[in-house]
C-alpha cells in the first residue's frame, strides 16, 4: 500500500475485484455508504482512495479486515460487510468469527461460500496431526473414510498460508473395469472424468473462479500419474491418489520425485486394487518396506470413519465379514 497525503492506493489482489466487490461493484457501493466523506475509485485490482488523513486510515484499517474476512471464509456477503463496518474493536468481528470456527475441533480450513472444512473423525484428525509432523504420510483406508478429502483441504491449507507454492495431485490411471482408449476426446478429456473426485474436492474448498485460475497458471496440477516421470517437485503439496492401483516400480518413482520443501500424502484402499491379478500393488509393497523408516507416518482409516451415507459404514463391514 502506497500512501501521499491525503490520497492512498490499496492493491486487493490475488482476490478478484468481483468476488470481494460484486458483479457491479454493488458491495463496493454499500461499502462507500458508510464512507460517505471519502471519494473511492476502483480501477482493476487496485482501490484509489482520496480524504482527510483520519478517514483514509479507518478505512485503510476496515478494508483490511474485509480482505482478512474474505481469506479465511471465502465469502464476503453483505452482513459480513455490515458486521466489520459497524464495529468500533480494532481487531474486528471476522478474527472473533475465525476463533469460534477454530473451537469447534478439528478445523482446517473455511472452503468455498464460507463452508468450514474439518478432520470429522479421530483418524481423519489424526491424519492432519501426521502431516503436521512428518513430509511423508500414508494414509489407508476404505472408501468413504475421508482420507482423499482431509489430504486435499490440508493441500489446500498450506497453500493457503504459503508453505508451500503449488498443489499436485494425482492418480494412476488404471482402468477400474472400463478402457480410456474407446473413450471420445483427447487425452485430458479422458482423463478429466477419472480425476473427478479430486475437482470435486477442489470446488468444495475454493471459489470456483479462483480455482480456474490456479489450474490455468499450474499452481494446482492435476495429472495422471505417468506424467510425474523424471520430474523433481519442489516448494510443493503433493497427493497421489488411489496408491492402490500403483505397481511397485510406479510407487518407487513417485517416491524419488520429493524434492526440496515438499510434503506427500499418498492415500488408498488395499480393498480396491484394480490392477492384474498377477500384479503386486506397489502400496502394498511400500508399507512393508517403509514402515520402519524414521519421518515417514501411515495412518489406519476404517468403517468408523465413512462419513458417506450410513449404510457406507454397513456395506464395507459387510464386504470384510465376508473375507474372513
Amino acid at each position: 500500500m502506497q500512501k501521499n497525503m491525503s490520497e492512498i492506493y490499496i492493491d486487493i489482489a490475488p482476490h478478484h475485484p468481483i468476488d470481494i466487490f460484486g458483479l457491479e461493484e454493488e458491495r463496493l457501493d454499500r461499502i462507500r455508504r458508510y464512507f460517505p466523506q471519502l471519494n473511492i475509485i476502483l480501477r482493476g485490482n487496485l482501490l484509489k482512495v482520496m480524504g482527510d488523513d483520519a478517514r483514509l486510515k479507518d478505512f485503510e484499517e476496515k478494508i483490511k479486515l474485509l480482505l482478512f474476512h474474505f481469506e479465511h471464509f471465502n465469502r464476503l456477503s453483505d452482513s459480513d460487510i455490515e458486521n466489520i463496518l459497524e464495529d468500533d474493536g480494532k481487531k474486528g468481528m471476522t478474527e472473533e468469527m475465525h476463533r469460534q470456527a477454530e473451537a469447534g475441533g478439528g478445523y482446517i480450513l473455511a472452503g468455498a461460500n464460507g463452508k468450514i472444512i474439518r478432520a470429522l473423525t479421530e483418524n481423519q484428525k489424526k491424519l492432519t496431526e501426521a502431516v503436521a509432523r512428518q513430509d511423508l504420510v500414508f494414509a489407508v483406508g476404505p472408501a468413504g473414510s475421508g482420507k482423499t478429502y482431509t489430504a486435499v483441504a490440508l493441500a489446500v491449507k498450506a497453500l493457503k498460508e504459503k508453505e508451500v507454492k503449488r498443489i499436485i495431485l494425482t492418480r494412476p490411471a488404471v482402468e477400474a473395469g472400463e478402457n480410456l482408449g474407446f473413450l471420445p476426446g483427447d487425452l485430458k478429456e479422458k482423463l478429466d472424468p477419472y480425476m473427478q473426485p479430486l475437482y470435486d474436492a477442489l470446488r468444495d474448498m475454493i471459489p470456483y473462479r479462483k480455482l480456474l485460475t490456479y489450474l490455468e497458471e499450474g499452481i494446482i496440477e492435476i495429472a495422471p500419474l505417468a506424467f510425474m516421470r523424471g520430474r523433481t517437485l519442489d516448494h510443493a503439496f503433493v497427493i497421489l491418489d488411489e496408491a492402490q492401483n500403483t505397481t511397485e516400480s510406479q510407487m518407487k518413482m513417485f517416491l524419488t520425485r520429493m524434492g526440496k520443501n515438499a510434503k506427500f500424502v499418498i492415500t488408498g484402499d488395499v480393498t480396491q486394487v484394480d490392477l492384474p491379478p498377477r500384479q503386486s500393488s506397489g502400496l502394498l509393497q511400500a508399507e512393508s518396506i517403509l514402515k520402519k523408516v524414521d519421518g515417514i507416518a501411515f495412518v489406519r482409516l476404517d468403517a468408523r470413519d465413512v462419513v458417506r451415507h450410513k449404510l457406507v459404514a454397513k456395506i464395507i463391514a459387510a464386504y470384510a465379514e465376508e473375507k474372513r
